[in-house]
C-alpha cells in the first residue's frame, strides 16, 4: 500500500493524529519560547503560539490546580495531548481500524 492510498483510506486516523501532534508540539514550542519572551510580548510568533494553544490551555486549566505556573500548564497540555494520541491509536487498533505496517510479519 503506497502513502497516498494509505492517507486516503485511513484519513480518520491520520487527520486527528496530525492535528493533535501539531497542537502538542506547538505547546512545547510555547513552553520553550515562554522562557525567553515576556507573556505580553508583541512578537508575532509568540502571538501565533498563544492564539493556537489558548483553547487547549483553557481545557487543561479546568483540571489543573490554580497554583500551577503557566509553563506547567503548557507542559501538562503537552502530556495530555500525547496520551490522547496514544488513546486514539490504541482504540483504533482495538477496533482493527488503524493502519498497519505491511511486511513479513503481517
Amino acid at each position: 500500500m503506497d502513502t497516498a492510498s494509505s492517507l486516503a483510506a485511513y484519513w480518520y486516523f491520520h487527520l486527528p493524529n496530525f492535528i493533535l501532534a501539531a497542537l502538542m508540539y506547538t505547546l512545547l514550542g510555547r513552553a520553550l519560547l515562554g522562557l525567553m519572551v515576556d507573556a505580553d510580548s508583541p512578537n508575532y510568533i509568540w502571538r501565533f503560539f498563544c492564539r493556537i494553544t489558548d483553547p487547549v490551555i483553557a481545557i487543561v486549566t479546568v483540571v489543573t490546580p490554580k497554583a500551577a505556573a503557566p509553563v506547567v500548564l503548557w507542559l501538562f497540555g503537552f502530556v495530555w495531548l500525547f496520551w490522547l494520541r496514544v488513546a486514539l491509536h490504541y482504540t483504533l487498533l482495538l477496533l482493527n481500524l488503524a493502519p498497519r505496517f505491511g511486511g513479513a510479519a503481517s
